[in-house]
């Protein structure tokens, strides 16, 4: 088994090498990552065939795609707020970058690609919990680039015959998800500002909701999907129903941490939506051995790492 991770050096990616690694050893697995949100030391101690470059530059990653069996693509700019502030480079990178990615799969013969789009696509679209074939219109440019990615892999499919299949992801977080760069996901930052002992940053009331899913359960998902090479013409979400309110967050972390935690309420940030959740039924049906981590499990290990890693 041979498989190409875009973006392995960030922190779905990385996580996937590892879990790649424990449970295939035998895997030829290459990672292509430009560095530009990923970092290497997330990559220590795993066995992988690492190419620094970028999705963009299309020769480089034809020859690193050549010969592999799947591709997960992973490599983008994330952030609702980075591309509400630069929506160019986030265009290029998520609905370019992945156009390159399904043409040189295509090219080279590649049987199997898998993509990662995001539940931002829903957008103004205020049904919970989401199904995927609910409508969907999205908010920030981030949304509409994240639009363009599934709608390529969907049109591969339809139009070339090639086996592809859309992961919408749903606030993924876990262990090597970076908290260090203003736009970091919210639970790394809460988790960081906690054992920072700074007041936890919450935009608007703190009831807005997501349907957080633990990264460990996703590279289960991503392996399951690469190990059977199952296609599919409609987008799938990656994600268990579940509705966290982020004040509830907050609880959760008070009560592992074992002290109070300061929060600050600031402006709502624009192009967020105020609830996250998907109604998890396409995900079972497909991808019955995945059963996923409870989040209250899910956020103690999280914060255990980050402890770990200060410690250590």
């Amino acid at each position: 088994m041979r498989i190409l991770i875009t973006g392995g050096a960030g922190f779905i990616g990385s996580n996937l090498v590892r879990h790649v690694n424990a449970v295939h050893p035998e895997a030829e697995v290459r990672v292509l990552d430009d560095l530009s949100t990923g970092n290497l030391a997330n990559l220590e101690g795993t066995d992988v065939a690492f190419t620094e470059g970028s999705i963009l530059d299309f020769e480089l990653l034809s020859s690193v795609v050549d010969g592999v069996d799947s591709v997960v693509h992973l490599a983008a700019l994330g952030s609702v707020p980075r591309s509400v502030a630069a929506p160019i480079p986030s265009h290029h990178a998520n609905a370019t970058g992945t156009l390159h990615v399904l043409e040189a799969s295509r090219l080279a013969g590649v049987p199997h690609v898998v993509v990662a789009s995001s539940s931002s696509v829903y957008g103004s679209n205020t049904k919970l919990p989401k199904s995927e074939f609910d409508w969907t219109r999205p908010m920030s440019p981030y949304a509409v680039s994240k639009h363009a990615t599934e709608g390529y892999t969907i049109a591969y499919n339809h139009s070339y015959g090639m086996k592809t299949l859309a992961f919408r992801f749903f606030n993924v977080f876990g262990p090597r998800q970076a908290a260090d760069h203003v736009y970091a996901a919210v639970i790394p930052k809460f988790v960081e500002a906690a054992l920072d002992g700074k007041p936890l940053i919450v935009h608007g009331d703190g009831l807005q909701s997501r349907d957080f899913t633990y990264v460990e359960t996703v590279c289960t998902a991503l392996m399951a999907a690469v190990e059977r090479q199952v296609s599919d013409t409609h987008p799938v979400n990656l994600a268990f129903g579940t509705s966290t309110p982020l004040l509830k967050v907050v609880e959760l972390m008070q009560e592992h941490l074992g002290f109070e935690l300061a929060v600050e309420h600031v402006e709502p940030r624009v192009g967020d939506v105020r609830a996250s959740q998907s109604d998890g039924v396409r995900i079972r049906e497909l991808f019955p051995e995945v059963q996923p981590t409870d989040f209250a499990t899910a956020l103690t290990r999280t914060i255990d790492w980050y402890r770990e890693r200060r410690d250590g």
